[in-house]
């Protein structure tokens, strides 16, 4: 009779536990640590894919001047700014000429001098050659001695060597006058196209050495981009592709392109492919030389083949793949990518079938064992 009190706290403690049990495991398997992990999957379609490279760059230009002096010497004057439009042969600025206006005007004495005597030696021949024609009448008359002929012979043509020497003498100074004109005529800084100034390298009084740029020209034309591609997308690239430009200094403002060339040489360092990528019309203002520029190529459009987004593939174990729903569980799929483009699709050429259902987003890391509740949206993850 003692007992039936306590086997009937015994039961009506069990009657409160054993619900409260069960309550605790259906929560656990329901919203706990022992909880389906909800997922969203997306379907493997079948359809083209237009790939698109995208990569950094710089404007540059293709040709750029850079002009000074030939030798050292100290700047006279720059008449020309930065961002000055010049023409093809207008003198931009000029070096000191130090003496060579009076070495000039020295030669320009002396080839008169020079001429003055070549004048000379050539009157000098002419009656040389007179007089020997006159002395060899004279000896056939047998007026004169062969003694006397033969000394004028002699004195004709030490007229002719004479008038020689003058000539040679004649022609060297000619030739150091015209080398120092040609001198004095470095001096000017002269632009050889037409063009924009782009820098200014130096101001009047400053020394320059033979070689050193004193300003900067470029053919406002020439300016193109300088791209990096990454090597491991760069298949298939090549000139005449068309690409869209965004200067950084013009967010949001798109330019056309098109690929001029892409370099024979590549950067080993950062296994980049380096491209030329010219403007279909040059954009006014021009940009200045230096700005970065997002540059976007589009490739040509492959046939259909079996497409996922990229948020579906997974590294598990080193391998690449996705996990795919089979009977309401995951399955880790290793799979072969292809081409992709900007919007986030990657065809896959082995491991997926059309139609396939993988994971694309879930609440936590997915597991071959994770039980998995396929949802149509988590909330708080990316659309």
């Amino acid at each position: 009779m003692k007992r039936l009190p306590l086997q009937g706290r015994t039961l009506a403690l069990l009657a409160v536990l054993v619900p409260m049990l069960l309550l605790f495991v259906y929560v656990a398997l329901r919203s706990g640590p022992l909880a389906p992990v909800r997922v969203t999957v997306a379907t493997v379609a079948e359809r083209p894919v237009t790939p698109a490279l995208y990569g950094i760059g710089t404007v540059e230009a293709r040709y750029t001047y850079r002009i000074g002096p030939t030798f050292a010497g100290r700047v006279s004057r720059v008449d020309v700014q930065v961002g000055d439009r010049v023409a093809a042969g207008q003198v931009l600025g000029e070096m000191d000429p130090v003496d060579l206006d009076e070495r000039i005007r020295a030669q320009d004495a002396a080839l008169r001098r020079a001429d003055a005597q070549q004048r000379e030696a050539a009157a000098r021949q002419r009656y040389a050659q007179s007089q020997m024609r006159r002395y060899e009448q004279l000896l056939a008359s047998h007026v004169v001695s062969e003694e006397t002929v033969a000394s004028k012979r002699q004195e004709q043509q030490v007229a002719d060597a004479a008038l020689a020497a003058a000539g040679e003498e004649l022609v060297r100074i000619r030739a150091d006058r015209e080398a120092l004109a040609a001198q004095r005529g470095n001096l000017r800084l002269v632009a050889p196209v037409a063009g924009l100034v782009a820098a200014r390298d130096a101001d009047p009084g400053t020394t320059v050495v033979a070689g050193q740029a004193v300003l900067e020209v470029i053919d406002p034309g020439s300016v193109w981009i300088n791209v990096r591609f990454d090597q491991i997308s760069a298949q298939g690239l090549a000139a005449g592709l068309p690409a869209r430009v965004v200067l950084r200094s013009r967010a949001g403002q798109a330019l056309a392109g098109r690929v001029l060339r892409v370099e024979p040489m590549a950067d080993a360092v950062t296994e980049e492919t380096l491209a030329k990528v010219v403007f279909d019309a040059l954009p006014e203002p021009l940009p200045p030389l230096g700005e970065l520029a997002e540059v976007t190529v589009a490739m040509p459009t492959l046939a259909a083949a079996p497409v996922v987004p990229n948020s579906v593939i997974r590294h598990v174990d080193g391998r690449l793949g996705v996990w795919r729903v089979e009977d309401g569980d995951p399955q880790f799929a290793a799979v072969e990518l292809g081409a992709a483009d900007l919007d986030g699709n990657v065809q896959v050429r082995r491991g997926l079938e059309v139609g396939d259902r993988v994971v694309a987003y879930s609440e936590k890391a997915v597991t071959a064992r994770t039980r998995i509740h396929v949802v149509d949206r988590i909330p708080g993850a990316a659309r």
